[in-house]
This record gives C-alpha cells, structure tokens and sequence, in this order.
C-alpha cells in the first residue's frame, strides 16, 4: 500500500465530509470489501483514508461523484474549466494536493511539526500494521523487528472478563507479539484521529510519544476499544528513520465497556503533561 500524503488525506476527508452517509458507507465496504463494521461518519472516513492505496484510487471510486470533487476544487478557490469531466478534476484535485505539499515544505523545510509526525506515524503503522490481517486481503506491507530499538519494550494490558498483562523485551518478540494479535487472532485497528483520539509530546532531546485510541474489530463485530502509546526516537545511522522504542496497549472488552458509558469515540485519556512522563522515564 502506497498510502496518502498528509495534504491528500485532508482534502480525501474534506470531500468525505460532505457525502451522504449513505454513500460513505456504501464506499467504506467498496474499501474493505466489507470487512469492516463501523459505528459512525467519522469511523467511516477514518477507515477508508486507511485503506486506500492511493488519492488517485479513492477519487476514482464510482461514490465520490463529480459534482462533489467539483464543490471541493471550487471552495479552495482553484480556478478550472466548469465542463471538466470527472477525470480531468481528479487530476486537478491531485496536482493541488502536490503544490500544497511543496509550498509546505518551503515554509518549514528543516523544523518538525510533531503533531503532524504523530499523525502520520499513526496513519503508516496502522496501514502497515492491519495489512498483516490475512481475512482483509489487501496486499501485506513488509512487517518485522527493523521498525523497532533492539531494546524495544512491549507492555500489553487487556480487559476481557479479568485483567491480564503481558511484557516483552527486545525488538523480535515485540513485534512478534503484535503481528500475532493481526496475522492469527485476526483483529483490526481503527484509530481515532480525531477529537481527542491523538496526542503527541516532545521531549527538548527529540524523544516524541505519541498516544492513541481507537476501535478493535473481527469481521463485522466491534469487540473493544484500544488506547497504545509509543515512544519514538530517531535513527540518525538509519536514514533519520523514526524508530519504536516502546509501546504500551491496553485494549478493554466490549464487557467490559458495557459496564461504563461507551457512546463516545474512543479518546486518550492523558494529558500532555502526563505523556511527558513517559519519555522522562525512556
């Protein structure tokens, strides 16, 4: 899976944001080929912005129509001719995706936004992450210990009828472990990247964690929701790669938010200050 860019992921959802719901879930299942049950609007975008391969692919599904890519182009203020057919406004759409990334970069060529490398580390480990689930047929993105510190430490607590607790050291089993819980158990992750569901923090020495909560399926059953949080350190001898220095998920059952009031989003329940916390004890 190639992915979206940060500029075509915003204005994919922008254009989302104005179907009909019948439409974006009728979309969402083209996506998924029905795999994936969501409860909302937002689940809705959220889950086809993660499996689409491409801006391209996405805008040439039959759902998203002309006239909502041509209200799109128009409301940015992007001049082009009004007889356009569909295709010539995909590419419209595209090549102002690709200016606004550019003129992004100029601004800020050297300083990074963290809150956007929290989004877009969200958006490719989740990718990556759920393309290892065998039941979704998508094509599988290259998993494995590389992603992560040699050192890397997994802390995996989980809800169901008790609690449980798992703790791994070490890049092999660390990502051994969650591989598992996509590649046999087949679940999948929704993360909620929006109103709440992802918060970032930086260290003044580059160590960033990044906090978020989401969603767990198995097919069309919704069975829990998750909150994860990694810490990130960047690999200077590797290319400047960001690479996982622990993760920490705890997953509750739907049980076990039965007990609770469980209509909200998902949404990560520390503050920044408190996400400090976890990079002052890397």
């Amino acid at each position: 899976m190639q992915g979206l860019q940060d500029s075509e992921w915003r204005g994919c959802r922008e254009i989302m944001e104005s179907m009909l719901t019948a439409d974006l879930m009728s979309l969402k299942d083209t996506v998924t080929g029905g795999l994936i049950v969501v409860e909302s609007r937002e689940e809705a975008i959220n889950t086809i912005l993660c499996y689409s391969q491409s801006a391209l692919e996405l805008l040439k599904r039959r759902k998203v129509s002309r006239d909502i890519i041509f209200s799109y182009l128009a409301k940015q203020g992007v001049v082009f001719p009004p007889s356009s057919e569909k295709s010539a406004l995909v590419q419209i759409a595209l090549e102002y995706w690709k200016e606004s990334k550019v003129a992004v970069e100029k601004v800020n060529p050297k300083g990074i936004d963290y809150e956007t490398l929290g989004e877009h580390f969200c958006r490719w480990f989740y990718q990556l992450w759920n393309s290892q689930n065998p039941t979704l047929n998508v094509e599988q993105e290259t998993w494995g210990p590389q992603h992560f510190w040699e050192d890397t430490k997994l802390n995996f607590l989980y809800y169901t009828s008790v609690q449980n607790c798992e703790e791994f050291l070490g890049s092999e089993i660390s990502s051994h472990r969650l591989l598992s819980l996509v590649k046999d158990e087949h679940l999948f992750f929704n993360p909620n990247m929006d109103g709440g569901g992802l918060k970032c923090a930086c260290s003044p020495y580059g160590l960033v964690v990044v906090a978020v909560a989401g969603t767990i399926h198995r097919g069309t059953v919704c069975l829990g929701v998750f909150e994860q949080i990694f810490g990130l350190i960047r690999a200077p001898l590797e290319g400047s790669n960001w690479k996982i220095k622990f993760v920490n998920l705890n997953i509750k059952g739907q049980n076990v938010l039965e007990q609770v009031n469980s209509s909200l989003k998902p949404v990560v329940k520390y503050n920044k200050k408190e996400l400090e916390g976890f990079y002052n004890g890397m």
